[in-house]
């Protein structure tokens, strides 16, 4: 049998040991810790970031969705043929006949902007109903000028409007 005191220096190495095994494991434990705390922040920023993005994306598909419902409104340069079509039409329905007088680019405008000038002749309800049936077209359409007389075969109306237009390149755009 030992002693005593052999038994306290024993007990006495072993808790040092374990004291300093235990300061060891939690200095470790600690820096990884720190360094996984530094990886859940890397993570959530990285999150945050794929969430703008995805809302961004959401964003950019539904306004895609109303830019080409608001480009409906202009005439673009390479569709003035077929407006002019869709003009002389109205008239048809209505009873009148539209003849295009004049179209030119406008210059006093900011935005781009063709301007129009046109004779409608008919009865007075087809003239009437044509002059409406273009003024209120679905377009970025402002009357400038309108004159109506009456002829001894029926109504003559002159009319001059302004109706936005886009470039062509504009209106070539895509939109992923």
């Amino acid at each position: 049998m030992k002693s005593p005191f052999a038994h306290i220096i024993l007990a006495s190495l072993v808790c040092v040991v374990v004291i300093i095994g235990y300061g060891f494991w939690y200095a470790a434990v600690g820096t990884k810790s720190v360094a996984v705390a530094d990886l859940e922040g890397r993570v959530v920023t990285k999150t945050a970031t794929a969430n703008r993005v995805a809302s961004s994306r959401a964003s950019l598909l539904e306004i895609s969705g109303d830019e080409a419902t608001i480009r409906s409104y202009f005439v673009p340069e390479t569709g003035v043929v077929s407006f002019i079509d869709s003009l002389q039409m109205r008239g048809k329905e209505r009873g009148a006949t539209v003849n295009v007088v004049s179209v030119s680019a406008a210059t006093a405008t900011a935005e781009p902007s063709l301007v129009f000038s046109l004779s409608i002749n008919g009865t007075f309800s087809a003239v009437m109903n044509t002059i409406g049936a273009i003024e209120y077209a679905p377009y970025d359409l402002t009357v400038s000028s309108l004159s109506i007389t009456q002829l001894k075969e029926g109504w003559h109306a002159n009319l001059s409007f302004i109706v936005g237009s886009v470039s062509a390149t504009q209106s070539a755009t895509s939109t992923p």
